[in-house]
């Protein structure tokens, strides 16, 4: 049973009822119990032995109930500070109210927290990404952190299918329409889909279309377009300042930037051999939600299984980067061969 007793409290239940019990002097009760006389009065005036409540049985307030009843209809019509009620009421209602009574007050009716009382606007919802069928990739650039044997820093470009989120990344030291177009071409030879569409950003890398203060739409001429009109791709922007509609390829920046806090990398090499390996691992072996529970590669392998005709090539175990790819099917067939002999 647990007892909770005063913090300087000297007897305890027993010794209390032990007290009112007992017809012997104050004194002789005083020194068996280690206690002063005026302790046995006290206990032997009163029926129970627990500690009765250490609240104030008035309140420290020099606001009357109908003056507190004002402060918190100021409070919750004004939604006004505690210095701004402060004021208000010593001008109008108390000029003797202290800071920490109203501050008492407030907390008593339960408006002591402004926040609380204020409006809260509702959250616009994050509409789904429209559905499409493998073949409709988005791309963006990522800035990487320069490590202390590079002399400059590097970018990372990333291309991710809206359908199965399967991801593709290269990594170059420009972000240069050269460097976009290269990356499109090894795209397009990594990716077992079809590719029918690109939607990138107004990336002067990716597009002609807002160079300078004036505005000019796409004129095709650029070597993007050039390369995209050659792969029988089409190429979408996003609308100016509308980050969320590449929101797919971003949410997976996302996932970049939480591999680079959370690593301490000594060199560029380490840093880009950790973000492959990454992908790698992202494509075949994380679940998706929004896959059913599925990694990017089961999603690959089912669609091919509906549309065939989507793909250019059989969605076996691709990794998102052809170097590590082949590094793992060299080790695969050099411990195969050693099975063998």
């Amino acid at each position: 049973m647990l007892i909770h007793l005063h913090n300087q409290a000297t007897t305890t239940p027993k010794i209390r009822a032990a007290i009112q019990a007992s017809d012997e002097p104050a004194w002789v009760l005083a020194e068996r119990f280690g206690t002063t006389e005026q302790t046995v009065w006290k206990w032997r005036k009163r029926v129970s032995v627990h500690d009765r409540s250490h609240t104030a049985h008035r309140l420290q307030t020099t606001l009357t109930p109908a003056q507190e009843a004002v402060v918190v209809a100021l409070r919750k019509m004004l939604l006004v500070s505690l210095d701004d009620l402060l004021a208000v009421v010593r001008e109008f209602l108390n000029p003797d109210v202290s800071r920490s009574g109203l501050a008492r007050c407030l907390r008593r009716h339960g408006v002591g927290n402004l926040r609380d009382l204020k409006p809260k606007a509702a959250r616009p919802k994050q509409s789904a990404f429209k559905a499409y069928e493998p073949g409709y990739l988005h791309i963006d650039v990522k800035y990487l952190p320069q490590m202390a044997d590079q002399t400059s820093r590097r970018y990372l470009f990333v291309a991710i299918d809206r359908a199965t989120r399967w991801v593709f990344i290269r990594i170059y030291s420009s972000k240069t329409a050269a460097n976009a177009r290269r990356f499109l071409r090894d795209l397009e030879r990594a990716c077992p889909l079809r590719i029918r569409t690109i939607l990138t950003d107004n990336g002067k890398e990716f597009s002609d279309r807002l160079f300078g203060l004036r505005k000019r739409e796409q004129s095709g001429k650029h070597d993007f377009d050039k390369l995209c009109a050659e792969l029988d791709i089409e190429h979408r922007l996003t609308p100016q300042r509308s980050p969320q509609t590449n929101g797919m390829v971003e949410r997976f920046n996302g996932r970049i930037e939480d591999v680079l806090q959370s690593h301490h990398f000594r060199s560029g090499e380490e840093l880009e051999t950790t973000l492959h390996r990454y992908v790698w691992l992202y494509n075949q072996q994380l679940p998706q939600s929004a896959l059913g529970s599925k990694t990017p590669l089961q999603a690959m392998k089912h669609w091919h299984k509906l549309k065939p005709e989507l793909f250019n090539k059989l969605p076996y175990y691709r990794p998102g980067c052809d170097t590590y790819g082949q590094r793992l099917s060299k080790m695969s067939r050099y411990r195969i061969c050693e099975k063998q002999e």
